[in-house]
């Protein structure tokens, strides 16, 4: 690859948007990365763009003229995923009529990128190991071994140190994945950025409603950078298609936005049902802590009460990942484990 300047390598990749330091940090080592043919491990939750990442890889290889295959490892069960990474043969189980070529044989000279590999099973991770080591594997049915020349890109949105603290992710084949890691930052840690995405988005769905070009507004702008993102760029990005569609003239305020984003209530139906701190806040008011006082240390209750259901909401905003979760809590990862481990929040943690 040709030498780049510091302007070049800094610039956003291909479909991306965004100049902010951790930005400009995927920028530069996906760039440097490109020209090997080392595997990549691309982290970070969903929707922050992982797989524009790993098409910048491809790319930007040597293998660019190669195909580029993506396989979703969390939309198939066990035995569908073995058959369609490996393929199969005539017979090997019920309903395989034919020999089937996998998605490893397909992207053979190119790049795949195995999505979500956190949700690969034990036993075909066994294989996907070999695939790493060996560049071999036999087609399901099959003795016969077949080997690919490609390169593996693998993306997750989980922390694999804790799925191989729990048992469920071998840790030979993180430390082969793992050769060149990336992280893709949230949007809530980009906040200079939801300006830009936001009226590139405006921009396109404008274009292509056949609408008048949004204007950005002030109090529109202080609203995005303020919201926590949890569905990062594709929430945003539903967001601003919702405006345009709303939109009368030209002006994108805050007020196209949903009613959480500017910082209020979401809409419910039954406001008998309302949940989460909405439902603490009810039953404190409603008892007007009587209830509490009668119990002893109405303080230490409320609060405890408060502390619950603030960690079940972050867990889940956080898709149960105890990092991140306590990135944006501001405690400790320990401080965060034993919380859930007293509050018995173990299945939110999952």
């Amino acid at each position: 690859m040709p030498a780049l300047n510091v302007s070049e390598s800094d610039a956003p990749l291909r479909g991306m948007i965004g100049n902010c330091p951790a930005m400009r940090d995927v920028y530069r080592l996906t760039r440097r990365v490109a020209g090997s043919s080392t595997t990549v491990l691309l982290t970070g939750e969903t929707g922050t763009g992982k797989e524009l990442v790993a098409r910048a890889v491809h790319e930007l290889s040597s293998r660019a003229s190669g195909p580029f295959i993506r396989v979703n490892c969390g939309a198939l069960s066990e035995s569908l995923l073995e058959s369609e990474l490996f393929g199969h043969v005539k017979g090997a189980f019920t309903n395989a009529f034919e020999n089937r070529t996998g998605r490893f044989e397909a992207a053979h000279g190119g790049t795949i990128f195995l999505d979500e590999i956190n949700s690969v099973s034990f036993k075909l991770q066994v294989k996907l190991l070999r695939v790493l080591q060996e560049q071999e594997f036999e087609r399901v049915g099959d003795t016969k071994t077949i080997r690919v020349d490609c390169r593996i890109v693998a993306a997750t949105n989980r922390d694999l140190l804790d799925e191989i603290e729990a048992g469920r992710f071998r840790e030979d084949l993180y430390y082969r994945l793992n050769v060149v890691p990336i992280y893709l930052p949230s949007l809530n840690d980009r906040a200079d950025d939801v300006p830009l995405l936001a009226e590139a988005f405006l921009n396109h769905y404008a274009e292509k409603m056949k609408r008048p070009k949004p204007r950005l507004m002030p109090d529109a702008i202080a609203a995005l950078k303020s919201y926590a993102w949890p569905g990062n760029v594709r929430e945003l990005q539903n967001y601003a298609e919702r405006a345009v569609v709303l939109m009368e003239g030209d002006e994108f305020t805050a007020s196209l936005l949903p009613p959480h984003v500017r910082g209020m209530a979401p809409v419910r139906i039954g406001r008998a049902k309302a949940q989460g701190l909405e439902k603490v806040i009810e039953e404190l008011v409603g008892l007007g802590l009587s209830q509490y006082a009668a119990e002893g240390k109405p303080y230490e209750r409320v609060l405890s009460l408060v502390e619950r259901e603030l960690l079940v909401q972050m867990l889940r905003q956080c898709q149960g990942v105890q990092i991140k979760a306590a990135e944006r809590l501001g405690i400790n990862r320990n401080t965060l484990h034993k919380k859930v481990e007293e509050f018995g929040l173990d299945a939110e943690s999952r």
